[in-house]
């Protein structure tokens, strides 16, 4: 596993520099849009290119492995392996001329995330994380630091997925979180909040209801960064679940963000 793993993560990190240029080099320029969905999500030409060419390295490489993209689906025999390819998270941002947007490739084995890339297309940096072998941007360690502060000075960040919408439930809960805290970002680019907790920059996500190919690098580059992730009853949170509602926090904010949601 360890070969497999090696170049993995070589094809993943060329792949997505790949995607990560293409979208600078796109950005603010013209390129066909189209809806997607019931709710408005936004799809572009820049997004299908990014996805054909990270699709065709990995099926070069690694011809047996299964493939999901956002925007092409499932496609491989079902087996051990699985890739998860967002090829242009933050396509809403993307769209109106808002510089937040990622890359975002998982490497799955037998449903737990094994290596994780983002690449921040803006900014031309790219996250890698390898299951027990810690969490990187370029050749710098990422330790998420310590925690404890007083609740009114913590940033968090929240996800939600699409079908989640005006859902009462989760307006009532962010309505607390915004009350509860110094600040709640919502940047419609989730890889990205995952490397700003990973890096130390967040002090927690709050994860309502968002399973999709933008979710599992972060998640696997913030636990390798040392923080903890579990479910809204405080449960650790392993794995890949088709309805994830995550907290994710330094292990000292724990009791406070579960109080937070409660």
């Amino acid at each position: 596993m360890e070969e497999i793993l090696h170049r993995a993560s070589e094809i993943a990190v060329e792949a997505a520099r790949f995607a990560g240029t293409l979208i600078r080099e796109r950005f603010g320029g013209s390129f066909r849009v189209r809806e997607k969905g019931d709710f408005g999500d936004l799809v572009t030409e820049v997004d299908e290119q990014a996805e054909q060419e990270i699709i065709r390295r990995i099926r070069r490489h690694f011809p047996d492995h299964a493939i999901r993209g956002e925007e092409t689906g499932q496609s491989g025999d079902v087996g051990d392996w699985l890739w998860m390819v967002d090829p242009l998270d933050g396509t809403n941002n993307f769209a109106i001329g808002l510089p937040l947007c990622a890359v975002s490739v998982t490497l799955l084995y037998r449903d737990v995330p094994v290596l994780g890339v983002i690449c921040d297309a803006h900014l031309d940096q790219v996250y890698v994380a390898r299951r027990g072998k810690g969490a990187f941007c370029g050749e710098q360690r990422l330790q998420a630091g310590v925690g404890g502060k007083d609740p009114k000075k913590m940033t968090l960040g929240w996800i939600q997925g699409h079908q989640v919408q005006k859902d009462p439930v989760a307006a009532k809960l962010r309505e607390r979180l915004d009350q509860g805290v110094k600040r709640v970002l919502r940047l419609w680019a989730p890889s990205l909040l995952w490397c700003m907790l990973a890096r130390g920059d967040l002090d927690g996500i709050v994860l309502y209801d968002s399973e999709g190919e933008d979710l599992y690098a972060g998640l696997l580059l913030a636990q390798e960064a040392g923080v903890l992730t579990m479910d809204f009853d405080g449960r650790p949170f392993e794995g890949k679940s088709p309805t994830p509602y995550i907290l994710a926090c330094r292990r000292e904010d724990r009791e406070t963000l579960c109080r937070l949601i409660l």
